[in-house]
């Protein structure tokens, strides 16, 4: 069967920026991540569709490549194309290279890096002089034509976070693709990252024959919480309390991200009122936010005729302007 065309794997036109691939290769590599998708054999199948798909249209000679020849690595070398791995072809490495910059790395087995060489300057001189060490004027006369390695291709992976792992940091087993190959990872994710966060791991982007490795790029997403907030560094809680715990104090045990803690509730306190719960918050390098809790008063559903005389005594008692301090202009 043939095999589908990467713009059409990604959804996008053949005249799509480079934006507009990586905004749809993010959409579609959370819908189809194993993670998401429990390891579905058909819809990882289709995950690795995706980020190869990405992994060629968002390097610039592969896509120019791809566009032009209908594949990553160029037109074919010497052998021609009936040869390749069909034939047996013991070239077929060197042709790859040819098209593809001189670099490719993939993988022979457990720890073993099968590399292709560098095919600029043509000839099989060129060859065995990478292939038996011969460099600037060594045997077979003349200097060796030298030139600076391309860095492998970055590769943007998208992870989702629970609140607490995004705040206090995490370590996850995550797969990424390289090279064509599925890989497992040990993600280490730093404490404070925020939704939309581009997390850096260097090297472990694609490979590139003697040239530098490109990087790992973690984009993450962040679960909202069931009564948790954040603003900057801040947490953020809604407390709950009656109207007698406002009126008269409490001592209330209230969740923060360490635990559970006690917090003092004056007496009198105000519905709005904030309690400073100090580094409870999210930390991010040397800082640390505080904690918040936000008094939210609730008042009895049910009174019966005694209850509303006692509020009303007590208002005469005791009359409030609540909006004293307000001003409407």
């Amino acid at each position: 069967m043939a095999k589908r065309d990467f713009y059409d794997i990604l959804g996008v036109k053949r005249t799509a920026t480079t934006d507009e691939i990586r905004s749809a290769y993010r959409k579609l590599a959370r819908k189809y991540h194993p993670d998401a998708t429990k390891n579905d054999p058909k819809l990882t199948e289709k995950f690795q569709e995706v980020q190869e798909a990405y992994d060629v249209l968002s390097d610039d000679t592969k896509r120019k490549n791809y566009d032009q020849f209908g594949n990553a690595a160029g037109p074919a070398g010497f052998g021609g194309a009936g040869a390749g791995a069909a034939g047996g072809d013991p070239f077929e490495a060197f042709r790859r290279a040819a098209g593809n910059g001189g670099h490719r790395t993939w993988q022979g087995g457990p720890g073993v890096s099968v590399e292709d060489f560098d095919m600029e300057g043509a000839g099989m001189g060129g060859i065995f002089d990478q292939l038996f060490g011969r460099g600037r004027g060594g045997a077979g006369g003349g200097r060796s034509r030298q030139r600076e390695a391309p860095r492998g291709a970055d590769i943007e992976h998208p992870v989702t976070l629970t609140f607490e792992q995004a705040a206090r940091g995490t370590h996850l087993p995550l797969q990424i693709n390289r090279d064509g190959k599925l890989e497992t990872i040990d993600l280490k994710i730093p404490p404070g990252v925020k939704e939309g966060s581009r997390v850096r791991i260097k090297g472990r982007g694609q490979q590139s024959f003697g040239g530098e490795a490109g990087d790992l790029f973690i984009i993450t997403s962040v679960q909202p919480h069931a009564f948790f907030r954040r603003d900057g560094l801040d947490v953020y809680l809604d407390l709950p309390i009656s109207v007698y715990e406002a009126a008269f104090g409490a001592k209330i045990e209230v969740p923060t991200l360490d635990g559970k803690v006690i917090v003092t509730v004056p007496s009198g306190t105000s519905g709005g009122t904030k309690l400073r719960i100090k580094g409870k918050g999210i930390i991010r390098g040397s800082e640390q936010g505080d904690q918040f809790v936000v008094i939210k008063i609730v008042m009895p559903r049910e009174l019966d005729e005694s209850g509303r005389q006692l509020l009303r005594k007590l208002q005469e008692k005791h009359p409030i302007n609540a909006r004293a301090d307000v001003s409407w202009a």
